[in-house]
């Protein structure tokens, strides 16, 4: 078999090995707009197309930005640790025969990164699931003593409209709900600390909606 054939032979061997980016890319842009939606590393969640949109914008700068930049370390690490060795043309490097080329080094580093990313996913969902979970259930212990409250306290104005009432959070396990009367401008409103055992209720004297107890944005 001739050099040139050998060659031929090596180079394709090479690019076999290197050839994991792109499926990766797809696979785990899947797989983290997945976990973005069902392990969220956010207490609100993330839907799954959301999610995917992130992925995806996260994972082409990975591949497009970060791998470059790592390959291109590597090849120059190696040109500087060898030198006077094979040299380096238009950031690709003249490789000898055990050494992989430029191509297989980029297609090593977004791989690695890829997957990295989808480890980070996991471990930040894993890690946020604990408060997730905790919110979520002192929202809804909020909602349960709201009603029971408003049904054996409240006029039966404010009971009859108890399914319109909007909650915002103060505080971590600290709620002020608003249940509005017929005219929707008049409010009943409650506080409620989750955090204490038993939990508090009590009736807020000020009549200020939600919308404007903490400015735009602060309702849950």
């Amino acid at each position: 078999m001739g050099s040139e054939a050998r060659l031929w032979l090596r180079r394709l061997r090479w690019r076999l090995r290197g050839g994991l980016q792109w499926p990766a890319f797809a696979v785990l842009t899947v797989g983290d707009g997945l976990l973005l939606h069902l392990l969220p590393p956010l207490a609100s969640g993330i839907d799954l197309i959301p999610g995917l949109i992130i992925a995806s914008f996260s994972n082409l700068f990975l591949v497009g930005a970060v791998a470059p930049f790592l390959a291109r370390r590597m090849v120059a690490e190696r040109v500087g640790a060898a030198a006077g060795g094979p040299a380096v043309a238009d950031g690709a490097r003249v490789s000898g025969p055990t050494e992989a080329p430029y191509e297989v080094l980029l297609d090593r580093a977004a791989t690695g990164l890829l997957v990295a990313g989808a480890l980070g996913l996991v471990a930040a969902g894993l890690a946020s699931r604990p408060l997730i979970v905790s919110e979520t259930e002192a929202t809804e212990m909020n909602a349960r003593l709201v009603r029971s409250y408003t049904l054996a306290h409240a006029s039966p104005e404010y009971r009859r409209n108890i399914d319109a009432a909007n909650t915002i959070r103060v505080a971590e396990g600290y709620f002020r709900t608003c249940i509005p009367a017929d005219d929707r401008r008049r409010n009943w409103c409650l506080f409620v600390d989750t955090n204490l055992d038993p939990p508090d209720v009590r009736v807020d004297r000020s009549v200020t909606p939600n919308d404007k107890y903490l400015g735009p944005g602060g309702g849950v």
